[in-house]
């Protein structure tokens, strides 16, 4: 019996200790000039390697915050494809997309991840103000800034759009032919989604939370405060008691192993009216540019990429690419997923840019 409380204790122990060493990694790299919380992150400039260089640029009237991610022994002088990488719902420039904009960076591209308008550390009133058309303009406003960055060829942009970037990568390549090649991961329809619900369990209510969502902004207007939507904390037990996969294993990712004080799931209920009238696939016959979509075989959110992909019929030699055994969260840090998912982009980036 001594033995067995020894060992339940070391046990108990040796979870504390990778517990602790985690967080202690993610809040030493949140203190990096870079503020990033990825591994494998850069933490300083070197010459001859990849580089990261912060940048701001104005969008309509607002300040928008990004990175640059240069490749090694970077020169000006010289012409390099460029992708934008549009990051998830709740997400910043310092977590998923910003890994996806260094791994591609390493492999010849200059690339952009940039916080969207009203978010992270971008400007913008009201503070997480969600709505698609501003997502959208975020990404064609990747594409002005990066297509005039020293020693990009702007006749060789892609876009990557990761979760709900990747719905919104979507809606932009229907218009903005810019983009040579577009590619997605682990795509959320955010308009699906707030509409029906995660997986339809919504329908039901739909009428009701237009109604709600229009009083919001009717309490904006009238100079009262703002409203939001979404979690602003929860705790380890409420993670635990999460179904599914996507929330579940999205808070761990944001409000523990990858959390940074610029993310938030939080949003203003008034952008409800604009998110449940929009939806990433109206119109998506428009997109005539090759298309990859990539999706873990496990993920909860796999129906929309498969609603999107089928949608797609005038996409140029579409592929609907799965990482098996991925689920959608794990596709954002999980190395040997990201190694997958990196590896196809290339390819399809290779092939197209």
């Amino acid at each position: 019996m001594k033995a067995i409380k020894k060992l339940i204790l070391t046990l108990t122990m040796s979870i504390i200790a990778i517990h602790t060493l985690s967080a202690q990694y993610h809040q030493k790299a949140g203190q990096t000039p870079f503020t990033l919380v990825y591994d494998g992150a850069i933490t300083e400039n070197v010459k001859g390697k990849v580089n990261i260089h912060p940048v701001t640029y104005k969008l309509n009237g607002i300040d928008i915050a990004a990175n640059v991610y240069t490749p090694a022994n970077y020169d000006a002088s010289k012409k390099y494809p460029a992708i934008t990488i549009a990051h998830p719902n709740g997400g910043i420039k310092e977590q998923t997309a910003g890994l996806y904009a260094q791994r591609l960076a390493e492999q010849g591209y200059i690339t952009i991840a940039a916080d969207a308008s009203y978010q992270g550390a971008s400007g913008g009133e009201p503070r997480h103000t969600d709505k698609p058309k501003f997502r959208t303009e975020d990404i064609s406003g990747m594409a002005d800034y990066i297509s005039q960055y020293p020693g990009v060829d702007a006749n060789r942009i892609g876009a990557l759009g990761i979760c709900g970037g990747g719905g919104y990568t979507l809606k932009a390549a229907q218009s903005d032919k810019r983009f040579k090649a577009v590619a997605t991961l682990s795509m959320f329809n955010s308009g699906e989604v707030r509409r029906n619900g995660f997986m339809n369990s919504q329908v039901k209510t739909i009428q009701e939370r237009l109604k709600n969502a229009s009083d919001a902004r009717k309490q904006e207007a009238d100079g009262g405060k703002i409203l939001y939507s979404g979690v602003a904390s929860i705790t380890d037990e409420e993670i635990a008691k999460t179904t599914t996969d996507l929330y579940r294993e999205g808070y761990e990712y944001y409000y523990r192993t990858h959390a940074h004080p610029n993310s938030t799931f939080l949003y203003t209920t008034s952008s409800l009216m604009d998110l449940m009238t929009w939806d990433a696939t109206d119109q998506i016959e428009l997109i005539n540019q090759p298309l990859l979509m990539i999706a873990g075989s496990k993920a909860d959110t796999k129906y929309m990429t498969d609603e999107a992909f089928k949608k797609a019929t005038n996409a140029k030699n579409k592929e609907l690419f799965l990482i098996d055994g991925a689920t959608h969260i794990q596709t954002y840090w999980k190395p040997e997923y990201v190694s997958r998912a990196v590896n196809k982009l290339i390819e399809f980036f290779g092939t197209y840019l």
